[in-house]
């Protein structure tokens, strides 16, 4: 039996995994091995390469599927890449979109596994690189900035429940206001790493000036892009970073009943939609540019979070073509007039 393709399926949790191997032959119906369960170490990392070795063609692609399971995934995705093994990591979405393809109804780590084999031999994906150290370095600490921001305000909002309360003992009131000072000194401490991360690098250090240099938009907006995009590596074209970020938009209609209103996907990387947030805001007031293009945007508009959404959308391709074409951002951009040749080319087009 001639094979076309093989893939291993991986379902991945904190302490195991699960795989199974998905065989394609050239004619017939995809052949599936016995699962087995591993321990989700390193020695279960071999022990998942031993248990393949028997039972895959060595003249035939081999690939290892697995989700994007949180933090999980990711030592065995290394591990893999770094003894030269193909690996494909997926959106959990994505694979389950396709296991409802498939009529199945059972919900199993086994069954899991199963369906990620399948998805490997049946379709074609994109092959997993581990981002550089440097940028790997960056988003943990750009992470890290926003993970602590979230807990100074979950910290801020119970100060305010204490003070609106009636009776609350005094030490409660001064631990939480000591736990907020605390962060703040660890938010500082962190942006303090990133700073320098970025100046130990002299490509990194020209891409956040030249990014920054975007009114409205700041160093460490500009850190999280890079460092969530990988500087736009694999980055083809606006309409993929859009549908990458969450921006592509959505339409639910159904012939005369069915009138849902258009929205944003938001099903991509929250983190870059979180740092946009408040640089859209101050772009939609002080950068002239972008004023305008808010102002047409909201226009008849029931809602100004339309135009809020906009504006961080144009922020984000924005400073993708900034980063493509090597350049930095010139206010009036849009209106600058053609040059003399181009007249002329555009003349003679005539």
């Amino acid at each position: 039996m001639e094979l076309r393709k093989q893939a291993i399926g991986i379902d991945i949790s904190k302490d195991t995994f699960t795989a199974c191997l998905a065989s394609q032959p050239e004619h017939g119906e995809i052949q599936l091995s016995p699962v087995e369960v591993f321990i989700n170490t390193k020695s279960g990392f071999n022990r998942l390469l031993r248990w393949a070795k028997p039972m895959v063609d060595t003249m035939v692609p081999l690939v290892f599927l697995m989700e994007s399971t949180g933090v999980y995934y990711q030592n065995l995705a290394h591990h893999l890449h770094g003894v030269g093994k193909t690996v494909h990591v997926v959106l959990p979405n994505k694979s389950s979109h396709y296991g409802k393809s498939l009529n199945i109804k059972t919900k199993t780590d086994a069954t899991d596994a199963r369906v990620l084999a399948r998805f490997g031999v049946e379709r074609d994906h994109r092959a997993w690189e581990p981002p550089s150290p440097l940028l790997a370095e960056l988003r943990n600490l750009t992470r890290y900035y926003v993970q602590l921001q979230e807990q100074k305000t979950t910290i801020n909002n119970m100060v305010h429940s204490k003070q609106a309360a009636h009776n609350v003992q005094a030490f409660i009131l001064a631990s939480n206001k000591q736990l907020v000072r605390q962060i703040d000194r660890q938010i500082e401490r962190c942006k303090q790493q990133i700073e320098k991360l970025i100046a130990s690098d002299s490509l990194l250090s020209d891409r956040v000036d030249q990014l920054a240099s975007i009114k409205g938009v700041g160093r460490l907006t500009v850190a999280v892009i890079l460092a969530e995009t990988r500087m736009f590596e694999g980055i083809c074209n606006t309409r993929q970073l859009a549908s990458y970020a969450g921006y592509d938009v959505t339409e639910r209609e159904s012939g005369t009943s069915v009138k849902g209103k258009t929205r944003i996907s938001k099903k991509g990387n929250r983190y870059i939609r979180n740092a946009l947030y408040f640089p859209a805001m101050v772009a939609c007031r002080f950068n002239p540019d972008l004023k305008e293009f808010y102002g047409r945007v909201i226009r008849n508009k029931p809602s100004k979070m339309i135009g809020q959404v906009a504006v961080q959308r144009k922020l984000l391709l924005l400073m993708y073509s900034l980063h493509k074409n090597g350049t930095r951002y010139q206010e009036g951009y849009n209106k600058v007039a053609p040059t003399p040749k181009a007249e002329a080319t555009l003349d003679s087009i005539a």
